[in-house]
């Protein structure tokens, strides 16, 4: 149990520091780590968006005047809808594919990053 707060707290700090969602450090951890599959990682990672555990980071960026209300309300609805649609794609591709699709997408967003920015 206390190994699941630890990499709570290691991925709240992460997803504080670079502002990413918190999967991108709990997803590789439960599968790797913990032995989870991939659709079991993702599930257990919604639980993150799911409740209002940024609620004091966001204040923080608030306060910094780094948070934006109404965007950040707007992309919720949007996440909402897209979430569940995401969930009912996801549960019809094979834990293997699906876990190939998420790395593939996180270096992406690496080599995009690193050296696509301006």
């Amino acid at each position: 149990m206390q190994y699941y707060i630890l990499l709570g707290i290691i991925s709240g700090v992460v997803g504080g520091i670079l502002g990413l969602g918190g999967g991108t450090v709990v997803i590789p951890a439960l599968v790797y780590l913990f032995g989870f599959t991939q659709h079991q990682a993702q599930g257990i990672s919604l639980v993150l968006v799911s409740l209002p555990v940024g609620l004091l980071a966001a204040v923080k960026y608030y306060l910094e005047g780094n948070l934006f209300i109404k965007e950040g309300l707007l992309i919720s609805v949007g996440f909402l809808i897209g979430a569940y649609l995401g969930a009912e794609i996801a549960h019809k591709i094979p834990a293997t594919l699906l876990k190939k699709i998420f790395g593939l997408f996180l270096i992406l967003v690496a080599i995009k990053m690193i050296f696509l920015e301006k």
